[in-house]
């Protein structure tokens, strides 16, 4: 946010940084995906290493759910909220997830911290082929929400 003084053009920032107005939707997301991300990787970073994270907006229109959770996706609704990419010859796996699917099942900011770790744990852990409750033994703590 600038603003605009006696009609001189743009001066300077109204808000410093590092204060929450000043940060977007987009970045809270990223910063709660990534702490997520570094609490289950920080365990099973041998497993993960050829894996890559990544954050979208939302899932590519021609994304046909069925097919996404045989490749162990996330989803609600029929809306996926979490994908795995598979490896390729030129490229490692990447898990996605998807920003505004995953913020509209919130019901606050502390129920979206909780549904992104929730999310985390269950992709990958679909990724490794374990149960959500041996990636993250404190998966679950947390009842769900109503989706």
């Amino acid at each position: 946010m600038t603003r605009d003084r006696h009609g001189r053009g743009i001066r300077g920032p109204l808000v410093p940084p590092g204060v929450p107005i000043s940060t977007s939707p987009a970045d809270r997301f990223d910063r709660l995906a990534s702490d997520a991300i570094d609490h289950v990787e920080h365990r099973w970073h041998d497993a993960l290493s050829n894996v890559t994270f990544a954050v979208d907006l939302v899932p590519a229109a021609e994304v046909d759910p069925d097919a996404a959770l045989l490749d162990g996706a996330i989803e609600s609704g029929g809306v996926v909220l979490a994908q795995i990419v598979p490896a390729t010859a030129r490229t490692p796996a990447r898990i996605v997830l998807y920003r505004k699917p995953i913020e509209l099942r919130a019901h606050g900011p502390e129920d979206l911290e909780d549904l992104v770790h929730d999310i985390v744990v269950q992709v990958i852990a679909n990724y490794l082929g374990l149960e959500p409750e041996v990636v993250d033994p404190g998966y679950g703590d947390v009842e769900p929400p109503e989706i």
